[in-house]
């Protein structure tokens, strides 16, 4: 039906006629009004009231197809209304209607045309159109084809029905636009209100971006992170080791006293909130794990006891937590790059180094060799020399004011250290540390400069040693203790036994250079006739009297018992070094 037909022929009405003479018009009385019946003969006038008044597409083609048979003998044999499928007939008032074929319909396009009906002489579609195109079709049927006033009639019906038709449509379309400007009226409001709620979310997460942004560039530190977190959630903030021990506290209220947790709930909480992919609430906690690389290095937590944390708080929390996992990783690898160059340090001057280099070394890790140092060698002997045992060296060693260097040397922990230990101290010290007294020190003597930290470090090993081999294998052994052993391990040479020499003879040497007496050699001819008065006296040429007191010189200079035993070996030992290795020098 897409071509419309041509302009229907309106028949002409003789009552409609002017060409009526004034004269007439003007002799002629007044008139009673025409009746309804007159107006209207067909009712088409009273059926546009009822077409124009109705909402219903169906009963207004069912309206016009009763219509039909008044306008004269005509009979409707079906109406169909137009759908997104094509044609979809409706139930006319005549039920025993002869079956249409709406294939043919479907061919027929926006066009009138006839149809096939059986025992009908005269047939015809019409098309029931709008501005829209086809809304509809009516099939009229007659024995014989109408005549002019038939078919204007018949045409007439047809448009009434289709305005009546397109009337419906504009109306439901209307609705249908009141229903759809509402629904985009609510969905406008809708979008402008998640449009705010996404700006103040925005702001928000902008504030938390920039304010952690300026703890990070400033290098703050745990307090900052704390400080920011808790000025932008405004809830305490706070930071722990995997351990529970408090770090940092931000806000009211901080604990005298962390409370204490025993070492499986601690574990347990870490498992609990490891297992969510962020912050958990752990009791009046929310809690978010500091793990970079897979490593916890800390705990940082918010303290909401009323549950008030929403999302911006959650927000906040997981990119503090991320700042912080990289702050502690920071300082983690600062840590290790440090105390990686001290070990290296300590290794190159315990094998012998460069003094210029060595000072420059030492002087960036904060380290000053100018000052005396004494080398520390530690060994527990069951445990080997691991990361436990020098961690126990080094938090013992940071309890004492010195600066310290420590290195691992096969299954000992050597340090290097400005102030001479307390022996006794610090074995009790690394015994309570690592669970076990079993454990032995050996401690040198003084090192003035760099270059003398190799045999430091051997006199620590032969220090520690002795006293591994002794009645009494654990405690702490000094060099400078070990008095005859000092000269009986490898390595020694001319300057240690002449240092041994200086030791235990020393003041009576300079007494005699400088007196021009015979101390020294007078308490070697002593020790020669194995303490006998009377032939030391005759081998000296002296009498006993003078041996006598040359003797109670000698004890007072050197302040030395001559009556000890370990001491008379000490000095019969140097004085026989003085004799014959040295030639009575030193």
């Amino acid at each position: 039906m897409a071509d419309r037909p041509s302009s229907r022929q309106w028949p002409h009405d003789p009552g409609l006629d002017t060409d009526r003479c004034p004269g007439d018009i003007a002799g002629a009385g007044r008139r009673a009004p025409p009746s309804l019946a007159a107006l209207d003969p067909y009712g088409l006038l009273v059926l546009s009231r009822t077409l124009f008044t109705c909402v219903d597409p169906s009963e207004i083609v069912r309206s016009a197809m009763r219509r039909v048979s008044a306008l004269g003998p005509y009979h409707a044999e079906a109406g169909y209304l137009a759908t997104d499928g094509g044609l979809s007939r409706v139930a006319g008032p005549d039920a025993g209607a002869p079956t249409i074929d709406d294939a043919q319909l479907a061919g027929l396009g926006e066009a009138d045309g006839p149809v096939s009906l059986p025992g009908r002489s005269w047939n015809l579609a019409f098309g029931l159109r709008g501005a829209g195109g086809l809304l509809g079709c009516l099939v009229v049927s007659a024995d014989s084809g109408p005549d002019e006033q038939g078919r204007f009639l018949l045409a007439t019906l047809v448009g009434l029905t289709s305005a009546a038709l397109s009337l419906t449509a504009t109306r439901a379309w209307q609705h249908d636009d009141t229903g759809d400007l509402g629904r985009l009226r609510t969905e406008r409001d809708a979008a402008l209100r998640q449009l705010d709620t996404a700006r103040s979310e925005l702001r928000l997460q902008k504030t938390v971006h920039e304010t952690l942004a300026r703890v990070a560039v400033r290098g703050g530190g745990e307090d900052a992170i704390t400080q920011a977190l808790f000025e932008l959630t405004g809830l305490p903030a706070l930071i722990e080791d995997r351990f529970g021990n408090l770090r940092s506290w931000a806000g009211p209220d901080r604990p005298d006293l962390p409370p204490v947790r025993s070492p499986v709930h601690q574990e347990e909480m870490l498992r609990l909130v490891t297992r969510a992919a962020g912050p958990v609430r752990v009791k009046a906690r929310l809690v978010a794990l500091a793990r970079p690389r897979g490593d916890l290095l800390g705990v940082l937590a918010l303290e909401d006891p009323e549950s008030t944390a929403d999302e911006h708080t959650m927000f906040a929390l997981d990119h503090a937590q991320r700042l912080l996992a990289q702050e502690l990783l920071h300082m983690r690898e600062l840590t290790e790059l440090e105390l990686r160059l001290r070990r290296q340090l300590i290794d190159d001057l315990l094998e012998g180094t460069d003094g210029t280099g060595a000072h420059a070394r030492a002087e960036a890790l904060g380290h000053d060799l100018n000052h005396a140092h004494y080398v520390i060698a530690v060994h527990w002997p069951g445990r080997t020399a691991d990361d436990s045992v020098t961690r126990a060296v080094e938090h013992v060693a940071a309890t004492t004011a010195a600066r310290t260097l420590i290195t691992r040397r096969g299954d000992q922990v050597v340090l290097l250290t400005e102030a001479r230990p307390d022996g006794d101290a610090v074995h009790k010290a690394l015994a309570r540390e690592l669970g076990t007294p079993d454990g032995a020190i050996g401690v040198s003597t003084r090192c003035d400069s760099p270059d003398g930290v190799p045999r430091c470090y051997q006199e620590a090993l032969r220090a520690l040693a002795v006293r591994e081999n002794s009645h009494r294998p654990s405690g702490t052994t000094f060099f400078d203790d070990l008095g005859l052993y000092r000269i009986l391990g490898p390595g020694n040479d001319l300057r240690e036994l002449a240092g041994f020499v200086r030791e235990w003879l020393g003041r009576l040497i300079d007494y005699d250079a400088e007196h021009d007496t015979e101390l020294v050699k007078t308490l070697s001819r002593y020790f020669d006739c194995g303490g006998n008065y009377d032939e030391a006296a005759t081998a000296l040429t002296v009498h006993r009297s003078t041996l006598r007191y040359r003797l109670q010189r000698i004890r007072e200079i050197s302040d030395h018992d001559l009556a000890d035993v370990d001491t008379r070996l000490n000095l019969q030992v140097a004085t026989r070094v003085w004799k014959i290795i040295l030639g009575g020098r030193r």
